[in-house]
C-alpha cells in the first residue's frame, strides 16, 4: 500500500510496529491477548477458533486504539471477524445510550450476499452481547425493513442504493454513527456506488473510525482512502492484488463454443461434487444451467435478475450439495462465504482483471487447499495476460486432449502459442504495472506493426 505520510505507528503488544509490515514475521498469539471482552472470546471460542489471522492479529489491535484502518487482505482470510470483533468490544464498552434508536456503527457492503453475510458475522461473535444488527438491501420489499430500523439498532449493515432509499425516506438517523466500514471496497466502486458513498459519508458525524478492506487496490481505492479515511494505519498481510498461495491456478486452453462440453469432462472425469462457476453475463448463466442440466449435472444460477428467494435457495442448496454447480456472475457471488470450496472455474474470464482475484477468493479459504480452473478463449488472450500481470504469477496453460482449439489442429500451427498464451510453468509472468488492466491510453506500437494494430 502507499504510505500516508506522516509515517504512522500503532502499538503492537508493547513494541511499535510500522503500518505496513509486509516483510515482517507475523506474531502467533491467541484471541485472549488481543484485548477482547470475555463475552466476545466465548462467542469466538465456540465456533471452533482459537488463533487469529494474520489480518485479524494486526487489524484487531488497530481498531481496538482508535485508529482509521486501510487493510488489504484477500478473501477468505478473516477479515470480517477482523473488524467485528474490535467493533461489537468498543460498542460493549461504551456507555449507556439513553434510549437512542440510531445506529453506531454502519458497514457498507456491495452486495446482498455479503450483507447478509457481515450482518450473521456481527450476530453471531456479539450472541452474549445486548446489542442489535438490522441488516437492509434491495431486492425484497422495503417494509419489513422500516419496521426494524424504528426500534434500537446498533449495527447497521447496508447495500448504499438501499441506505439511499432510507435516507431519502429519513427512515434512518446516521448521526450517531461513530464507525463506518468500507467492505470490499474496490467492488462498490466498481459497480458505480461512488456517489452513493460520498451521499452517505455526508451524513456522518465528522469525528468518526472509518475502516477500509480491499482485497485490490486500484488508484480509485487510493483516492478513496485519502478522502474519508484520517491518517489510517495501512495494513496488508499479502502483496497488493495477488492471489492466495492456497489456491492451485490451472488454464485450459480451448475453443469458445466448446466450453461448456470441456466443463462438464471436467466435471465429470475428476468427480468434482461441488464448483463454482463464474460467466460474465446473466444470460450466459442461464444458459449454462440448462446446458448442464442436460449433461446430467445438478446446476442452478444466481445472479441480479434473480429474486432474493430464489438466490438464497440456490445457495442454500450449493451449500448442501444437492446441487453439483453453482453458475454465478460476479456481483451475485461476492459474499459467497462456503467452507472448504474445493472448485472454482472462470467459465468467461472477467472484464475487470481485478475481478479475477475475487473470484478464486471463494475457495482456498481460511487456509485451506482449493482449485480454480479458467478456460480461455482464442479472443481472451488479452485478457488472461492482463490477468497474470495483475497477480505477477504465470498460470500454467494446457490443453485437454480432444478439445484442442480449432488453431492446433493445423500441422502448421505451433501448439505452444494458441492464443497466444504459451503452456508453461514456473517462469514469472511479466510484472509490468498492475494497477488495473483496463486500458490507460494507446499501447507502444511493436516494430514492424502500425500504432492502430498495435493497440487493437
Amino acid at each position: 500500500m502507499r504510505a500516508y505520510p506522516p509515517a504512522h505507528y500503532y502499538r503492537f503488544k508493547g513494541a511499535r510496529r510500522p503500518a505496513n509490515p509486509l516483510q515482517e514475521h507475523v506474531l502467533h498469539m491467541s484471541f485472549s491477548s488481543l484485548g477482547l471482552s470475555a463475552e466476545i472470546l466465548r462467542a469466538v471460542s465456540a465456533q471452533g477458533y482459537t488463533t487469529p489471522t494474520p489480518i485479524q492479529q494486526q487489524a484487531i489491535p488497530a481498531i481496538l486504539e482508535g485508529n482509521d484502518l486501510m487493510a488489504g487482505a484477500q478473501t477468505g482470510t478473516g477479515k470480517t471477524a477482523a473488524f467485528a470483533l474490535p467493533l461489537l468490544h468498543k460498542l460493549q464498552s461504551a456507555r449507556e445510550r439513553n434510549g437512542r434508536k440510531a445506529p453506531r456503527v454502519l458497514v457498507l457492503t456491495p452486495t446482498r450476499e455479503l450483507a447478509n453475510q457481515v450482518a450473521e458475522s456481527f450476530r453471531t461473535y456479539g450472541s452474549h452481547l445486548p446489542l442489535s444488527t438490522v441488516v437492509v438491501f434491495g431486492g425484497v420489499g422495503i417494509n419489513p425493513q422500516l419496521k426494524q430500523l424504528n426500534r434500537n439498532v446498533d449495527i447497521l449493515v447496508a447495500t448504499p442504493g438501499r441506505l439511499i432509499d432510507h435516507m431519502d425516506r429519513q427512515s434512518v438517523d446516521l448521526s450517531q454513527v461513530e464507525a463506518v466500514v468500507l467492505d470490499e471496497a474496490d467492488r462498490m466502486l466498481d459497480m458505480g456506488f461512488i456517489h452513493a458513498i460520498k451521499r452517505i459519508m455526508a451524513k456522518l458525524p465528522a469525528k468518526r473510525q472509518g475502516l477500509l478492506f480491499s482485497a485490490t487496490f486500484p488508484d480509485n481505492i487510493d483516492k478513496l482512502a485519502r478522502q474519508f479515511l484520517n491518517r489510517p494505519v495501512s495494513i496488508e498481510v499479502a502483496k497488493r492484488n495477488t492471489s492466495s498461495e492456497c489456491v492451485d491456478q490451472q488454464a485450459f486452453l480451448v475453443d469458445q463454443g466448446r466450453k461448456r462440453e470441456l466443463l462438464t469432462h471436467l466435471i465429470g472425469t475428476n468427480n468434482w461434487r461441488q464448483v463454482l462457476v463464474f460467466t460474465r453475463t446473466k444470460h450466459g448463466a442461464d444458459r449454462l444451467v440448462k446446458q448442464l442440466l442436460s449433461d446430467g449435472i445438478e446446476a442452478m444460477a444466481i445472479h441480479g435478475n434473480k429474486s432474493q428467494g430464489a438466490r438464497e435457495r440456490a445457495l442454500g442448496a450449493f451449500k448442501q450439495q444437492s446441487i453439483q454447480a453453482l453458475i454465478a456472475t460476479d456481483v451475485a457471488a461476492r459474499g459467497i462465504d462456503i467452507d472448504r470450496l474445493p472448485h472454482v472455474v472462470n467459465y468467461d474470464l472477467p472484464s475487470a482483471a481485478e475481478d479475477y482475484v475475487h473470484r478464486i477468493g471463494r475457495t482456498g479459504r481460511a487456509g485451506s487447499s482449493g482449485q480454480a480452473v479458467s478456460l480461455v478463449g482464442s479472443d481472451e488472450s488479452d485478457k488472461w495476460r492482463a490477468i497474470e500481470r495483475l497477480i505477477r504469477k504465470t498460470v500454467p496453460a494446457a490443453i485437454v486432449s480432444g478439445f484442442e482449439p480449432s488453431a492446433c489442429r493445423s500441422d502448421k500451427t505451433d501448439a505452444d502459442n494458441v492464443t497466444g498464451i504459451r503452456k508453461r510453468s514456473g517462469k514469472p509472468a511479466d510484472a509490468r504495472s498492475p494497477r488495473s488492466n483496463r486500458p490507460r491510453g494507446k499501447a507502444p506500437a511493436r516494430k514492424g506493426q502500425s500504432r492502430r494494430r498495435a493497440a487493437g
